[in-house]
């Protein structure tokens, strides 16, 4: 499974519903968000930079040495933090300017 989300912490803002490109992304009865088939998600993490509340954690797979390890994202107006986890518990925040992140 690449994502997972946390209904408890969803607000259902429909963002991540949004920008999937697969369109693998649902919303329930209380427009919290769903992935039907984790399997056929593409690990895209584009999910996962649009939700602002740490529901959707993306797992990384073990083939690129995640073994259980897992990320999210927190932002502010300025920055995109992504939140790495350890299996371990040990967090790694990666810090990107928004801003400046998307020039060529």
């Amino acid at each position: 499974m690449s994502i997972r989300i946390d209904v408890d912490k969803c607000i259902g803002c429909f963002k991540c519903i949004k920008v999937c490109p697969g369109s693998l992304i649902y919303s329930n009865k209380s427009r919290q968000a769903y992935i039907k088939y984790e399997k056929d998600c593409w690990g895209c993490t584009a999910c996962v930079k649009e939700c602002e509340f740490g529901a959707i954690h993306y797992y990384l797979g073990a083939d690129i040495g995640g073994n259980g390890a897992y990320l999210y994202t927190s932002q502010n107006s300025d920055e995109l933090k992504w939140n790495i986890v350890d299996k371990n518990g040990t967090k790694v925040v990666v810090n990107t300017n928004r801003k400046e992140s998307n020039k060529y």
